[in-house]
C-alpha cells in the first residue's frame, strides 16, 4: 500500500478527495441536482400535471325536466284532461356535471355523450377561471363520446401520447370535476388494457385504472407521467357508486378517430360486414381438425349487407381479415369499423376443411 501511494503522490489523492467533497457540497455547480431535488423530481408529477391541467374544463348542464307521463295520458278519453294538467305542470331546471378536454386551439373539446345528454345549455369553466357556452358539434352514442365547441382565444390543447402507449403498470394521472369540486387529481397506474364485454358502449376497448374516478369525472384526462393524454375517462364500477378502484377510460387513438369524424362529418361512419361472429374455441377446432384454434366462426349473416352480397356464409370460419390474422371478434369489429365504407377487402375463410378468398365491398354501417 506504501508503495502505491509513493507511486501515486498524496497530492493526487488529497486532490480526488477534495474533488469528492465538493461534488457533496455544490453538486449544481458541476451540472448536478442535489439529491434532494432528485427524489422531488422522482415523487412528484407536477410537471405532468401544469402541462395537462390546462387543457381540462368543467362541464355544467341544464336540462328542463317535467313530470313522468301517466299512462293513462294517451287514451282518447282522458286526453283533455292530461292537456290541461300538462300545461299547468311545472317545469324545473335540472343540472349535472362533468368534465371534458381541449383538443385543439379551434375551441373543440372532447367529453362524454352521458355527460351532455339532453341538456339545454351546457356551460364551460376553464382552468384559467374563464367561463362560456359550448354549443354541441356531434354525439357518438356508440363509443359514448361527444365534440364540443366553444369561442375563446388562448386555449391549451392536450398533448396526445402515442397510440397503443399504455402499458399495465404504468403510472397515471386522472385529471377531471369530481361531484363538483372542481379540477382534482388523482393518481394510479394501468390495471389492464384492452377491456371489453362490459355493456357500457357498443365499441369497448377500454383502458383499466385504479386512479380515483368518480361522478363529475366522467370526460376527464387520463394522462401519463408525462402529461400526455392516454384516454378519456368514461365510467367506474363500483357498489358504492363512488370509486373502489375500477375506473375505465377510452384510449385516445379511438377519441380522435371518433373526434374528426364528428367535426368532418358530424356523425362517425363505420365500416360494416354484416355479419355475427363468435370465437373458434379449442375444443371446436380439434373435432373440426383444424390446424390451430385461431379463427371466427359465422353464426350469422345480414340479409343483403356486404357479406350476403359477397358470398360469405354461416358456418363458415374466417380466418382473415385483408391480411390480418382474426382475434377475437371485438379486435376485428374495431378494425372493420375504421375501414372505409366502399372499400374492397380480402376475407380468407375454411369453408368444408377448404381455404376460400372472398373479396367483400365494405358496407357502412346502419345508424
Amino acid at each position: 500500500m506504501a508503495k502505491i501511494l509513493a507511486a501515486i503522490g498524496w497530492p493526487a489523492i488529497c486532490g480526488v478527495l477534495f474533488a469528492a467533497l465538493l461534488l457533496q457540497l455544490y453538486p449544481e455547480r458541476f451540472g448536478m441536482e442535489p439529491k434532494e431535488q432528485q427524489a422531488s423530481q422522482i415523487n412528484s408529477f407536477a410537471n405532468a400535471v401544469n402541462l395537462a391541467a390546462p387543457s381540462v374544463v368543467n362541464i355544467y348542464t341544464t336540462k328542463t325536466v317535467t313530470g313522468q307521463k301517466h299512462p293513462l295520458a294517451d287514451d282518447p278519453r282522458f286526453q283533455q284532461y292530461f292537456e290541461r294538467r300538462r300545461q299547468s305542470q311545472p317545469q324545473s331546471p335540472q343540472t349535472s356535471l362533468g368534465s371534458g378536454v381541449i383538443f385543439d386551439e379551434r375551441g373543440y373539446l372532447l367529453t362524454n355523450y352521458h355527460v351532455i345528454a339532453g341538456a339545454d345549455e351546457i356551460l364551460i369553466s376553464l382552468f384559467d377561471g374563464r367561463e362560456t357556452l359550448a354549443k354541441i358539434v356531434g354525439r357518438d352514442k356508440e363509443t359514448d363520446l361527444a365534440v364540443l365547441k366553444i369561442d375563446l382565444d388562448n386555449l391549451q390543447p392536450i398533448s396526445f401520447a402515442p397510440t397503443g402507449a399504455a402499458r399495465v403498470g404504468d403510472i397515471v394521472l386522472a385529471i377531471g370535476n369530481p361531484f363538483g369540486f372542481g379540477q382534482t387529481v388523482t393518481q394510479g397506474i394501468i390495471s389492464a388494457t384492452g377491456r371489453y364485454g362490459l355493456n357500457i358502449s357498443t365499441y369497448e376497448n377500454y383502458l383499466q385504472t385504479d386512479a380515483d374516478i368518480n361522478p363529475g369525472n366522467s370526460g376527464g384526462a387520463l394522462v401519463d407521467a408525462n402529461g400526455k393524454l392516454l384516454g378519456i375517462n368514461s365510467a367506474i364500477f363500483s357498489r358504492s357508486g363512488g370509486s373502489q378502484g375500477i375506473g375505465l377510460a377510452i384510449p385516445v387513438d379511438i377519441a380522435q378517430y371518433v373526434m374528426n369524424d364528428l367535426i368532418d362529418y358530424g356523425k362517425v361512419t363505420r365500416g360494416w360486414l354484416g355479419v355475427e361472429v363468435k370465437q373458434l374455441l379449442a375444443t371446436a377446432a380439434k373435432e373440426m381438425k383444424l390446424p390451430n384454434s385461431q379463427g371466427l366462426v359465422i353464426t350469422g349473416i345480414y340479409p343483403t349487407g356486404p357479406a350476403d352480397a359477397a358470398g360469405l356464409e354461416p358456418g363458415d370460419i374466417i380466418i382473415s381479415i385483408n391480411g390480418s390474422d382474426a382475434g377475437n371478434g371485438r379486435t376485428d369489429s374495431l378494425v372493420v369499423a375504421r375501414m372505409i365504407p366502399g372499400q374492397e377487402i380480402t376475407v380468407n375463410v375454411l369453408r368444408k376443411q377448404e381455404r376460400i378468398s372472398i373479396p367483400v365491398l365494405v358496407g357502412s354501417r346502419p345508424q
